[in-house]
């Protein structure tokens, strides 16, 4: 593919929705560029704010929290697996609210729970504690969310 109509195409690529770096450089690797054209297209969408990875990771991980319910450590991986800065990923977690971070939390141990059949009160919590945890919810929180949970419920 021609650099013009490779750029072209990325440029409609990261329009579509935000876009991470290392994304784009792996849509135009498959579009065989060369490594010097790739560099050059990512300076000219990083330039034109076709790419913020500081954007892209404030909606990914507002996203992945509201609609997916992840945990700031799951959002966290993701985003580092996608190879965004970590300041970038410190300042996209910071800006979840607390409080309706505790409140997902609550609320997915809360179905969770309905849903396990099982009457051993320890066995539940360490069930709990592990679908959260798969979650990417951090343990001191979901140690405090079962233990609100369990004085609301007696």
């Amino acid at each position: 593919m021609e650099y013009k109509q490779a750029l072209g195409r990325a440029a409609d690529y990261c329009a579509q929705q935000e876009r991470c770096i290392s994304e784009v450089r792996k849509k135009m690797m498959a579009w065989e560029l060369n490594e010097h054209e790739i560099e050059q297209a990512l300076a000219y969408l990083l330039k034109e704010k076709f790419i913020d990875e500081q954007r892209f990771a404030a909606f990914y991980s507002r996203d992945k929290f509201r609609f997916s319910g992840w945990g700031r450590i799951k959002i966290a991986y993701h985003l580092s697996a996608k190879f965004v800065d970590k300041s970038c990923i410190a300042e996209a977690l910071q800006s979840i609210d607390e409080e309706a971070y505790f409140e997902r939390l609550q609320d997915l141990l809360i179905k969770k729970k309905q849903q396990i059949k099982n009457k051993d009160p320890w066995q539940t919590k360490a069930s709990l504690v592990r679908y959260a945890q798969s979650r990417g919810f951090e343990p001191n929180l979901i140690f405090k969310a079962l233990d609100q949970q369990q004085y609301s419920n007696e």
